[in-house]
């Protein structure tokens, strides 16, 4: 490391051959894999190539987010249980917007990784003969899912990180990355450069700037969660999709979020047996009274109702395709509808769900057959849901002990909340994104279609890493990089940060993330609007030319961080509005997790009113015929909304079945790695 001073500020420049920003699972596994194929390649010093550069180790996704039985997906893995790469790559794809050679890819990969992870330590549990017996999660036609339990994912980024650390690779600590900075433009943009702030030497006077510089870059940061009011994602992840777009990077099904029931004192989703054990749902007024069953007008019986709530645990996020017939995700629908009306819902585990006077009593064995068996497989007749859960999954009880919540006492407030996003940054078989020698691994890639199967998600980050990994190792340069020069780039970034720390008017940082939270749930949230959604853009554009211009009001020197992630994610939020409404424009329709109001669709239930024409509320269904395309975005300054979109096509599976020889041969001249 050196230090350099550029406009006053004293700048710690650092040089690797492959940074990695994000120490989540996705992150900490690429580090993995790229020591040991260098190792293999007989790369001298590879701890020496690579670095980590996190925002924080205990923070993000990995390390703080999971359920009742966080979900690794795999492919099968029970003995008498046929699977394959195919069938798996199929349940990727099933309902569309999602190329097929990352599917296959994710598919071939999956097993690889989940033994890597065993291997690594973290404790998935297998039988006697050692297999990993799976379970059924949502939208899995098979039992591919495991589970190492609620705390899955921190398992997994905790073994990973104890291998970095063996390998002396160095990680670090406490930076925001504020700025990526390329040379050249067009095709031959690359990025050779991070800038980021080190939050613990962050004061008025220095701002605690290094510099990565780099040859390779990957980008494993996770989700944009504080784009939302209501959210499970942990508090403060930002994540860096502003940056990542303002550097150039194309983005894809940015529409394609997840939402769906989870705690909010506590964030954490409310899947899997915690819904499986059948607690009741009520709602109250805003300081705890007029106690309301609110559900139950809704549903024709008890055990109609009581077996939705059985569904949701593996049918858990929200699915605009299970309302009609008093389907599972009406209850979402009735859950985010009291909470507009200024309501709060909860899940009391202390009683059975309670009905009216056209129900009969809850009992188990008024259940529907597929909820009845499986508790009656599991064991779980106990009289009280509290019981039923403990018997089931006390883990599931414990992690709220955790964090002081005693289900034996108290209810779980609960709401819709967004949850994970299916799209992000485009990348190729091999993650490599836009913009070449830049990949994007985890969240931040936009590898998912409308919908995925649960657990998914953390396979893809692992087999992302591993295939960003492999091609870096055998396609990218493995030399050192050199100081490139950035003085006026980073002058400039430092004058602008100087107008905003002496700056005595404008909005301060959080009341603008607050802003930018209230606008993304109204109208990027489960339920949409192309009315409402065309007047949030023009409101963001707004907001994002204040805050770009450094108009904000700081309290303390460290809110300068504050201030930057606030510009990020109302670029961010412009560009998932800019593509929401695009798809509206094109005629999208209810699909994935989120449901477009019209006033010529479908109604719900004649009592649950748009509280807009003080109609029923009514949504359009699906149009089918854009599963085969995807929607890319990309940042362009010189547009009045900032972003260009078009339609692309989704990338079908164009693999040939070859013999092993030419197979073989090609494997080693390293054809494989051509694009």
């Amino acid at each position: 490391m050196e230090t350099e001073k550029i406009a006053g500020q004293d700048i710690a420049i650092h040089c690797y051959n492959t940074v990695i920003v994000g120490a989540g699972a996705a992150g900490m596994n690429c580090a993995v894999h790229l020591y040991d194929f260098m190792e293999q390649k007989g790369i001298s010093n590879p701890q020496d190539r690579i670095a980590v550069v996190t925002a924080g180790l205990p923070l993000g996704a990995s390390r703080m987010s999971g359920s009742d039985k966080q979900t690794y997906y795999k492919m099968g893995t029970a003995p008498e249980t046929a699977d394959s790469a195919v069938e798996f790559a199929k349940s990727l794809t099933t309902a569309g917007c999602c190329h097929e050679d990352l599917a296959l890819a994710e598919a071939i990969g999956s097993l690889r990784e989940f033994y890597h992870l065993v291997q690594a330590g973290v404790p998935f549990p297998h039988d006697p003969m050692g297999s990993y017996i799976g379970y059924k999660t949502d939208h899995d036609p098979y039992e591919r899912a495991t589970s190492a339990g609620p705390k899955t994912s921190k398992f997994m980024s905790e073994c990973l990180e104890k291998q970095v650390r063996s390998f002396g690779i160095p990680i670090h600590d406490h930076m925001e990355v504020a700025e990526l900075l390329a040379e050249g433009t067009g095709k031959d943009k690359r990025i050779t450069g991070v800038l980021a702030l080190n939050k613990k030497e962050c004061t008025k006077d220095q701002y605690g700037l290094h510099l990565f510089c780099c040859r390779n870059l990957v980008l494993a940061a996770g989700g944009p969660g504080e784009l939302y009011k209501t959210s499970v994602y942990p508090k403060g992840q930002a994540g860096i999709h502003g940056v990542a777009f303002r550097a150039g990077l194309a983005a894809e099904n940015l529409t394609e979020s997840q939402f769906g029931l989870a705690s909010i004192k506590f964030r954490w989703n409310v899947s899997g047996t915690y819904m499986q054990v059948v607690p009741r749902i009520y709602s109250t007024n805003a300081d705890g009274g007029d106690e309301r069953e609110f559900l139950t007008d809704f549903f024709d019986s008890m055990g109609k109702m009581a077996t939705d709530i059985f569904l949701k645990g593996y049918q858990w996020p929200f699915d605009p395709q299970r309302i009609e017939n008093q389907q599972s995700s009406l209850i979402d629908v009735l859950v985010f509808h009291e909470t507009q009306k200024g309501r709060r819902v909860f899940m009391d585990f202390l009683h059975n769900p309670i009905g009216n006077q056209k129900m009969k009593p809850f009992r188990l064995e008024e259940l529907e057959a597929e909820a009845l068996t499986y508790l009656r497989n599991t064991g779980a007749m106990q009289e009280l849901p509290i019981h039923r859960l403990e018997h089931m999954n006390r883990p599931a009880i414990e992690i709220y002990a955790e964090n002081g919540i005693d289900l034996y006492r108290e209810p779980l407030e609960i709401a819709v909340c967004a949850q994970h996003n299916n799209g992000g940054f485009a990348v190729d078989k091999w993650w490599q994104s836009s913009i070449p020698g830049v990949f994007v691994i985890g969240e931040m890639a936009g590898t998912h279609g409308v919908k995925r199967p649960g657990g998914s998600a953390l396979n893809s980050g692992q087999t992302g890493g591993l295939r960003a990994a492999e091609f870096i190792v055998n396609r990218r340069p493995m030399v050192i990089a050199e100081k490139p020069n950035f003085r006026q780039h980073i002058g400039e970034w430092i004058e602008k940060c100087r107008r905003i720390t002496e700056c005595n008017e404008g909005i301060r940082p959080r009341e603008a993330i607050a802003e930018i939270q209230g606008r993304m749930t109204a109208c990027a949230g489960q339920i949409r609007r192309q009315n409402r959604t065309h007047t949030a853009i023009q409101e963001a554009l707004s907001l994002y030319q204040q805050l770009s211009c450094g108009r904000m009001r700081l309290d303390a020197p460290k809110d300068l961080i504050t201030a930057i992630q606030a510009e990020h994610l109302s670029l961010s939020s412009i560009a998932y509005l800019k593509a929401i409404l695009e798809l509206l424009l094109a005629g999208g329709g209810s699909r994935g997790s989120y449901l477009v109001v019209a006033q010529d669709g479908i109604a719900i239930h004649p009592d649950i009113i748009d509280s807009e024409t003080d109609s029923p509320l009514r949504y359009k269904p699906e149009n089918i015929g854009l599963r085969d395309s995807i929607l890319r975005i990309e940042f362009d300054p010189t547009l009045q909304d900032l972003f260009h979109c078009l339609s692309v096509p989704i990338r079908r599976d164009r693999r040939k079945s070859k013999a092993f020889e030419p197979a073989w041969r090609e494997y080693s001249q390293g054809t494989i790695y051509d694009l």
